[in-house]
């Protein structure tokens, strides 16, 4: 598989499609990270206080610059959620490994946002199940790490589904801030 930051790859099935997210996908994305009932279910641990929730256009928009020019600054990738029976975007999926020195060190990162209509395990394991197979070669990491709040019940009945299990251990940032509700999946040898 080539860099994914040299060429990001898209990945397929029949209800779904992930590519790499585009300035064009602003309208779809505000509907989703304009919705209060999917905001308790974003990942926004380490983001330098920025918790996803945008409600205007103009946030939409300075978020997805944000995430195309961490892409090319190599930091992570974001991608769009297509359900292709509508066309629309209806979350995003970011990946990145993790450099530190907690218990994540060297772990790819999935954050998963969907808009609340779609928190549901089983539609969640199909978006998972389209990225998560080339994830340890796209990000050169023998661990996956994904955040699941306790009364996130679906993603975490979609998650058990890929062998990830709960952890104690904490995601320390770099200005000693800790984090709890991690879920790991390791890489079969």
């Amino acid at each position: 598989m080539k860099n994914v930051y040299e060429e990001c790859p898209t990945f397929e099935s029949e209800k779904w499609l992930l590519r790499f997210v585009e300035k064009s996908d602003s309208d779809n994305l505000l509907q989703v990270y304009s919705d209060k009932n999917a905001l308790p279910f974003f990942n926004s641990d380490n983001c330098d206080g920025d918790n996803f929730y945008y409600h205007t256009k103009e946030l939409m928009n300075k978020a997805i610059n944000f995430w195309l020019y961490s892409y090319k600054e190599k930091w992570f990738v974001r991608w769009a959620i297509i359900e292709k029976s509508t066309g629309k975007v209806i979350g995003t999926i970011e990946m990145f490994k993790r450099l530190s020195e907690d218990a994540f060190n060297k772990s790819g990162i999935l954050r998963l946002d969907v808009g609340s209509s779609y928190e549901k395990a089983e539609v969640l394991k199909e978006i998972m199940s389209l990225i998560i197979p080339h994830s340890f070669e796209m990000f050169d990491c023998k661990q996956l790490a994904t955040k699941i709040p306790l009364y996130a019940v679906e993603r975490a009945v979609a998650a058990q589904a890929f062998g990830f299990e709960k952890t104690d251990n904490l995601l320390v940032a770099k200005d000693g801030v800790a984090f709890n509700g991690y879920w790991i999946y390791k890489k079969e040898n």
